[in-house]
């Protein structure tokens, strides 16, 4: 029976490694190709004949010098970095409120965080539009801003409420017992404990940000506030007309790159901010 099992484990292995294998190549492959499309020209593209001419780095150039690429990553960069650093000023403190002390409406208040991520975007259209005409933030950079800390709120106190639960209780009793307020050792303890999953819940909402579009053509469609990703529609339609296909995969390129890189660097620790976080919600 034991080696039968053993025999089924590793046969079940061998599966699982294999298509992970698989779906590994292929995504490779389909980056490779786009790679190596973006640095190609558009006859060479359509007569499969890849960097048959040598690369073609004037296609990115042309993207920044006639198309605004630099000012839709200097907006994108702006929107993002500032909803990021509110977000994890705002969630993590109110996680660890939610995952340490017991109050009334406790339950009540992380139910609805939870309710919070299950509302459809289309459903908080109208009302978030009427309060941005109120505030009289439409067609600012600020009113993008708030929508994207609003919205990206609930998942990230959820997330972080289960991580702050990870963590030893004995470390805030240390903290006490040497003279740290409450807040201290929040701040000094217990948040840099709680990085990797500041970490990961950042990249979620990195690139859930990075790549929007439903919010930012609602509330930052002119040019001199688009993001990358309403750049990246404006640039391809105007690439079919001329014909551009290299200068089209260029430009998926571009908005495609940042993320991919902070992943690959802080891909250890998202993995150990999820798995740590999994444990205990």
């Amino acid at each position: 029976m034991l080696r039968k099992s053993l025999k089924h484990l590793t046969f079940g292995r061998l599966v699982a490694y294999f298509i992970l294998g698989l779906w590994t190549v292929l995504v490779v492959w389909i980056v490779g190709w786009l790679v190596l499309a973006s640095l190609s020209t558009t006859r060479e593209i359509f007569t499969n004949k890849l960097l048959a001419s040598g690369l073609h780095f004037e296609t990115y150039i042309n993207l920044f010098a006639t198309n605004n690429v630099g000012r839709y990553m200097t907006n994108s960069i702006m929107y993002v970095f500032s909803s990021l650093a509110l977000i994890l000023l705002i969630s993590a403190p109110a996680a660890y409120v939610l995952s340490r002390i017991a109050f009334p409406g406790k339950n009540l208040i992380r139910s609805m965080f939870v309710a919070g991520m299950g509302i459809p975007s289309l459903l908080l259209l109208i009302p978030l539009f009427a309060v941005m005409i109120f505030l009289r933030l439409t067609g600012t950079i600020y009113g993008l801003i708030l929508v994207y800390v609003g919205t990206s709120i609930p998942f990230t106190v959820f997330f972080l409420t289960g991580f702050f639960s990870t963590l030893p209780r004995e470390l805030e009793e240390a903290a006490c017992i040497d003279g740290c307020s409450p807040m201290q050792a929040f701040w000094r303890i217990m948040l840099p404990l709680a990085q990797p999953g500041l970490i990961t819940v950042a990249v979620f909402n990195f690139m859930f940000l990075w790549n929007d579009y439903f919010w930012a053509l609602i509330f930052a469609n002119s040019t001199e506030q688009r993001p990358l990703s309403l750049g990246l529609q404006s640039m391809v339609q105007s690439m079919r007309v001329t014909g551009d296909y290299a200068g089209i995969f260029a430009a998926v390129i571009i908005v495609f790159l940042p993320t991919f890189i902070l992943y690959v660097f802080l891909s250890e620790k998202i993995i150990s901010g999820i798995t740590a976080g999994a444990v205990k919600s």
